[in-house]
């Protein structure tokens, strides 16, 4: 510390008021994390996805994606569950479990790329829109108001199948249906604090209007986006086999989890767990999405702080 001439107090130099940041920063991280773990449901959620992280970046290591996941073996149709198939096989021979486990990296890589692309470009328009205001923020939000009033799955079913039906393909449409969420929550949260002191003097000191936004603006938005990236992570896998199922997603052999449903309904009056396993893995992705969501919410929240 530097002691001043003038009132004979000490000053902090900038070194000391990084550090103190820095520490201020870590203890706000550990309350939200204290907060998150008493939320049961939460951890829950935390643990089961988890599991399916650790179940899709570890696939080939559990099983041979070409002869456990795509090669048919007709000597081995329609096994029901048996201890060398927990989950039995499929029409094709094909393990089940093995098809869900790498099915799994599929989902996740749909929902995480997907929501990755919204949250960017609707939180980039957002962003702008809720600070420039005026005619531009008028012009943006109808634009959004229009895709929003298209619900998501007719929106997407239009797009995928305009480009063609393929993974890179169903990403795009999942994401262009996000984004007017996307850029209508952060556009709200901006015109909540674009008058604070912090913007106001980032303003004053001359800073261009980029640098405001993307140092000042958006780091201060964060909650609200993390919580709605997890729940549209939810709505995206779930979009995603609802067009796998029809025809509209990924293609056949890729272990698609609605497309594995799909070609299971042929059979789901005497092999049910066809449609059984890979509608549970749909169920429990999307429910560990929801539960997480749900316990960011509120330990983001600073209206709930103790």
């Amino acid at each position: 510390m530097k002691q001043s001439k003038t009132s004979g107090l000490f000053s902090p130099t900038q070194a000391e008021l990084d550090i103190l940041a820095k520490y201020k920063k870590r203890s706000e991280l550990g309350e939200i994390w204290r907060r998150l773990r008493k939320n049961k449901a939460a951890v829950l959620g935390l643990v089961l996805l988890f599991i399916i992280f650790m179940s899709a970046l570890f696939a080939d290591v559990l099983y041979d994606y070409e002869t456990e996941v795509v090669l048919p073996n007709y000597s081995s149709t329609l096994i029901a569950p048996c201890l060398e198939h927990p989950l039995g096989t499929d029409e094709l021979g094909r393990d089940v479990l093995a098809r869900i486990v790498h099915g799994s990296r599929l989902s996740l890589e749909i929902a995480l790329l997907s929501t990755a692309i919204s949250l960017s470009v609707g939180g980039i328009i957002g962003a702008y829109a809720g600070y420039i205001g005026g005619r531009f923020d008028s012009v943006m939000m109808r634009i959004m108001d229009i895709f929003l009033a298209i619900p998501n799955m007719l929106l997407a079913l239009a797009i995928v199948a305009a480009l063609g039906p393929n993974l890179m393909n169903l990403i795009i449409a999942i994401a262009i249906s996000d984004i007017p969420r996307f850029a209508r929550i952060l556009r709200s949260t901006v015109l909540s604090i674009k008058d604070n002191d912090f913007v106001e003097a980032a303003r004053a000191a001359g800073a261009k209007r980029s640098t405001i936004v993307f140092r000042e603006v958006i780091p201060n938005c964060l909650a609200p986006l993390i919580v709605q990236a997890s729940i549209v992570m939810a709505a995206a896998i779930i979009l995603a086999a609802g067009l796998s199922f029809i025809g509209l997603g990924v293609q056949p052999p890729a272990p698609e989890w609605g497309a594995m449903l799909s070609s299971g309904r042929a059979y789901i009056r005497d092999y049910q767990y066809l449609v059984l396993f890979p509608g549970l893995a749909i169920v429990i992705t999307v429910l560990a999405f929801n539960l997480l969501g749900d316990g960011l919410r509120d330990a983001l929240d600073p209206r709930l702080k103790q």
